[in-house]
């Protein structure tokens, strides 16, 4: 298979048969007969031979390389027995003539097997050869197949570390093609201290207000194993290059105390192309998301965006370490008025006035060298509004604005400014737009835009996109290879026209327009069987983690725009801690 770093070679009772019969093989003081230990070998061989041709599909042997070895070493044991009985059926008187002139031929005993000449292979040996030659073509690289994508690159628009395994992969018998399996099994828990959170993926936008009902319950804790995560990806050599598709999803499809977690749809996508340009269409990460660092809260962290949606995306190589890419990708307006937050599966009176024209433009360049990596990040959107239909009638409303925003972040390798800091990492981002809540919907509860349609006085409503920015500065600390930290401080501010006031105090409307929001995070990771390989972290298949999570948000207009129902901020102190086990 090509370049893949976990195949589906299992080690069976074949491996041990071979070191059984290469055992066999060796003569004892007990053996008189050298020619029954070659008839004892045929016959072995002859098993370890037809052992190899029955098993199905050659998916319980061991790697063709360990097979070569074997039987090499099994050739040799055989030619020697060989010479060891061509010696013995000679008359003793010719054994000192041996070494100045050829010895004629000795007769070969009634029992004797007919000789071969030292270093030939018999008929078992050879169909052995055969089939390990036949098994050692069918696992080498394809030329022109790509090497699968990785699960869970942190440098890539992926969920960060999730994954970072290749796989459980085999090649399709008969073609140029590859499957893979990936996954990981999740178990999370949490402990609330100062307000009842009641989901296990808690954003920032909605922990809930001091003095507010959830607050006065105190804390509670979770368990879930719901953001348990399975795929499948496969590659295809194809006439126009690599041809690869994903499947993925995981179990959050339900409520966090549902009976049984349903299954919800992450990634379904194909890509065709080369390394040097490619395109994916299907339903993918957003080319504005961004793993900025490791987290064990299943939710997503401040500044950070996971969107995954339908897409059209190309990626091209453009330089030595430098990618572009451009997508056209499902637009969704979002926006807030004195009547709530809607969106487009909000209904009203039968129909929603969140309305959508065109897809939102996002672009992307990445540069990556030597563990440095740069990216900067746009998109540009059409937000719209129609009330037509609505219970907003009579008063009709038409109106468009346009959405955009810029984020770039850069990551630094620590060694470079001194050794001693080992595998250390430093990283910082910052962004700033209008009408992109939706892709930061941590900090805005995916409001993209404000309106004053429905507030008194108004006689011609607008549609106002939402200024928003922020940064984020991550360090993470390498203990040791197995033991490493990341400590996080992000900080995201929106500003509001001044009619928002005018919402009703104490409304969703109202409560939800936060103005600026904290957070801070620190955890401790321990990956038993993590490595460096040419100076590439790699977690290995099991983590265990603890977690600290501290979040605050202050509301748009402070206690007179969340009275009665809390004060004007909110405050959450959360643990967390997590098994993950990949394949």
């Amino acid at each position: 298979m090509a370049r893949v770093a976990t195949r589906i070679w299992v080690q069976s009772d074949l491996g041990a048969l071979c070191d059984k019969l290469i055992a066999c093989l060796r003569p004892t003081p007990k053996l008189g007969d050298p020619g029954g230990s070659v008839r004892k070998a045929e016959i072995l061989v002859g098993l370890l031979a037809a052992t190899i041709l029955a098993s199905p599909a050659h998916a319980q042997q061991p790697s063709v390389a360990e097979l070569m070895r074997r039987l090499d070493a099994l050739q040799k044991e055989v030619d020697e027995l060989k010479a060891e009985r061509r010696a013995a059926s000679r008359p003793a008187s010719h054994a000192v003539k041996t070494a100045r002139a050829p010895a004629p031929a000795a007769s070969p005993s009634k029992n004797a097997a007919p000789p071969a000449p030292a270093g030939s292979a018999t008929p078992a040996i050879a169909a052995l050869q055969q089939e390990v030659a036949k098994l050692e073509a069918a696992s080498a690289p394809v030329p022109g197949l790509a090497s699968p994508e990785p699960m869970g690159n942190q440098y890539e628009d992926e969920d960060a570390l999730q994954s970072d395994l290749p796989g459980l992969s085999l090649r399709i018998p008969g073609s140029a093609a590859e499957l893979r399996f990936y996954g990981f099994a999740k178990l999370s828990g949490s402990k609330d201290f100062n307000s009842r959170l009641q989901t296990d993926a808690p954003s920032a936008q909605s922990i809930p207000l001091v003095n507010s009902p959830a607050w006065r319950q105190g804390g509670e804790f979770f368990m879930s194993a719901r953001y348990s995560r399975i795929g499948v990806d496969t590659r295809s050599l194809t006439a126009w290059g690599t041809l690869e598709t994903r499947l993925e999803g995981d179990f959050a499809g339900s409520t966090l105390t549902a009976p049984n977690s349903l299954f919800r749809l992450r990634q379904a996508w194909a890509e065709l192309g080369t390394p040097a340009f490619r395109v994916l269409a299907g339903q993918a990460n957003s080319l504005w998301n961004e793993g900025l660092f490791e987290s064990v809260n299943d939710g997503t962290s401040l500044n950070q965006s996971f969107v995954r949606q339908a897409q059209l995306r190309a990626t091209g190589t453009l330089a030595p370490g430098l990618t572009g890419q451009v997508s056209l990708e499902a637009p969704a307006t979002q926006y807030t008025s004195v009547d709530g937050v809607f969106t487009p599966d909000t209904t009203f009176s039968g129909a929603t006035p969140s309305f959508s024209n065109a897809p939102d433009l996002l672009g992307r360049l990445t540069y990556r060298n030597d563990g440095f990596e740069f990216v900067t990040r746009g998109l540009l959107r059409e937000l719209s509004i129609r009330t037509a239909g609505t219970a907003f009638e009579p008063q009709s409303v038409s109106d468009n604005a346009v959405g955009w925003g810029l984020a770039s972040h850069a990551r630094m390798p620590m060694r470079w400014l001194s050794d001693a800091f080992g595998a250390d990492e430093v990283t910082g981002m910052a962004f700033y737009g209008k009408g992109i809540g939706r892709y930061n919907q941590v900090s805005t509860f995916g409001q993209d835009a404000i309106s004053n349609i429905g507030l008194p006085g108004v006689a011609s409503a607008s549609l106002d996109p939402l200024e928003t920015y922020g940064f984020t500065g991550v360090y993470r600390r390498f203990w040791t290879t197995q033991l490493r930290s990341n400590v996080e401080y992000s900080y995201a501010r929106q500003v509001y026209p001044s009619y928002a006031l005018g919402f009703i105090p104490g409304s969703t409307a109202a409560i939800f327009l936060n103005s600026n929001i904290q957070q801070v995070l620190a955890n401790l990771i321990w990956s038993p069987f993590a490595s460096f390989n040419n100076g590439v972290f790699g977690s290995g298949w099991l983590d265990v983690a603890l977690e600290y999570l501290y979040t605050q948000r202050g509301v748009f207009g402070g206690g007179a725009a969340t009275w009665p129902t809390g004060a004007g901020y909110g405050v959450s102190n959360r643990v967390l801690g997590a098994v993950t086990a990949r394949f």
